[in-house]
């Protein structure tokens, strides 16, 4: 129980200290996206992911660069479709009726 408790609080540490940090290795970047380190070195290859390479080996990332990256390519639900679609209809009929009372 007592071991349960001491790697749950390490968990948290763990944690807190990477949500405190901006710059993030790869190692932080696996954490965060559940991705494995090869799939992100794979990324970093391809130039699919910002990264940043200053001294010429270690690979480091900007935390909102990452998340930005993460919320690339949304997928829109069908709630907002559909408002969307009403929206556009509504603008269409009520350009079509000023026209026509012209």
């Amino acid at each position: 129980m007592e071991a349960e408790i001491i790697e749950q609080l390490n968990r948290i540490e763990k944690n807190s200290l990477l949500a405190a940090k901006n710059v993030l290795t790869l190692e932080d970047v696996s954490i965060i996206t559940k991705m494995r380190k090869s799939y992100l070195y794979k990324l970093t290859h391809k130039h699919e992911i910002p990264f940043y390479r200053p001294n010429g080996k270690m690979i480091y990332f900007d935390k909102k660069e990452v998340e930005d990256w993460m919320k690339q390519n949304r997928v829109e639900s069908i709630s907002n479709i559909e408002n969307k679609a009403n929206e556009y209809i509504r603008q269409k009929y009520s350009r079509q009726q000023s026209s026509c009372h012209k």
